[in-house]
């Protein structure tokens, strides 16, 4: 077998497991949280990066997947607690999105990073992006809208027109002022998407903005040559904080979540395996991300990226068998193309 075959059998099998890796957390995070009784979102987000912690020491200090970099100060310690800690925030946010929202859904809002990324960056660090780099983060933006079945409603004085699907109301009805107007698009009901959950949605656009937000905050926090971490250290460093901080919090916001646990270990036989699955899966994709990056360009990366979504989404609603919309699939399908049209503006107009 040639090089080139083999490179490419390589990077085919990166994939395969990078995608593996990913949708398989992401499916065992909702059977945990919403099938399997264990509803622990803090908890479990704490054996992640426990795992992480572990594998991540095991695959530097002894199997030198990386080069070990180290911590030279401690304002670039306390650089990288911070870090953790938004990163934190994010994890348990979409962990807790998922016992209300059915997986597709998940990744339909999660597929907006990269507006909230543009957001974060012009306030942050005053970057522009062209014209039509921002342009094609309306459909981002607005497939959500549709894949949430939410009616929106335009409000122009005490005026309201309808832009998607949902059931005629007077003027009269929404009130004479623009505050009434959004008092009562405040209490509109679902139309569209069935498996709609509000909380579930406002923690997912969190944990959504959070992601973003870290990564914007890595690039100035960790700007320097001499402070720079590649993702696999970072994660090494981070674990461990992320662990100290959650801790504590599962403690006290989820106080009965040993008992609980234990009483699923005995009533669940697949309990502790899917638990450890789970947590070695989330490791696993921090990895794999890290070399499909390594091994791959970014317009290949992106690709893959817009493609593992679909993907997961198609493989989540044949498992639980979420009941999905025509137009939410649109709506998807809209954020996704966005995506891909939103990378390749930033790629020609740098």
């Amino acid at each position: 077998m040639s090089s080139s075959k083999k490179q490419a059998l390589f990077i085919a099998s990166l994939v395969i497991f990078w995608y593996s890796s990913n949708i398989g957390v992401l499916l065992l995070n909702k059977l945990l949280l919403s099938n399997y009784g264990f509803r622990f979102p803090i908890f479990l987000t704490m054996c992640h990066m426990s795992a992480c912690a572990i594998l991540s020491y095991l695959s530097i200090v002894f199997f030198k997947i990386v080069p070990l970099q180290v911590v030279k100060s401690k304002p670039q310690l306390l650089k990288i607690a911070t870090l953790s800690v938004v990163f934190c925030g994010s994890v348990v946010g979409g962990n807790i999105s998922l016992r209300y929202l059915p997986v597709s859904f998940n990744q339909a809002v999660g597929a907006t990073t990269p507006f909230f990324t543009a957001v974060f960056a012009y306030l942050m660090t005053f970057k522009r992006e062209a014209w039509v780099t921002y342009g094609a983060l309306v459909p981002v933006v607005v497939g959500v809208i549709f894949a949430s079945g939410r009616t929106m409603v335009a409000l122009i004085g005490g005026f309201h027109v309808n832009l998607c699907e949902s059931n005629p109301v007077s003027a009269e009805a929404i009130g004479d002022s623009a505050a009434d107007g959004f008092m009562y698009l405040a209490n509109l009901l679902i139309t569209g998407e069935p498996g709609f959950h509000l909380f579930g949605f406002i923690m997912c656009i969190s944990a959504t903005a959070a992601r973003a937000f870290k990564s914007v905050l890595q690039g100035i926090l960790l700007s320097s040559e001499g402070e720079k971490l590649n993702s696999m250290n970072l994660l090494l460093y981070m674990s461990p904080i992320a662990v100290l901080v959650l801790l504590p919090a599962a403690l006290i916001m989820e106080p009965n979540v040993l008992d609980v646990t234990l009483e699923l270990g005995r009533k669940h036989k697949y309990m502790w395996l899917l638990l450890l699955l789970n947590s070695t899966m989330a490791y696993s994709a921090n990895l794999t991300n890290f070399l499909v990056t390594k091994h791959t360009s970014p317009l290949t990366l992106q690709v893959l990226g817009n493609a593992k979504g679909a993907v997961a989404v198609v493989i989540s609603i044949f498992i639980f068998r979420n009941p999905v919309t025509f137009v939410g699939i649109a709506g998807y399908s809209m954020t996704v193309l966005g995506v891909v049209a939103y990378g390749e503006a930033k790629r020609r107009f740098r």
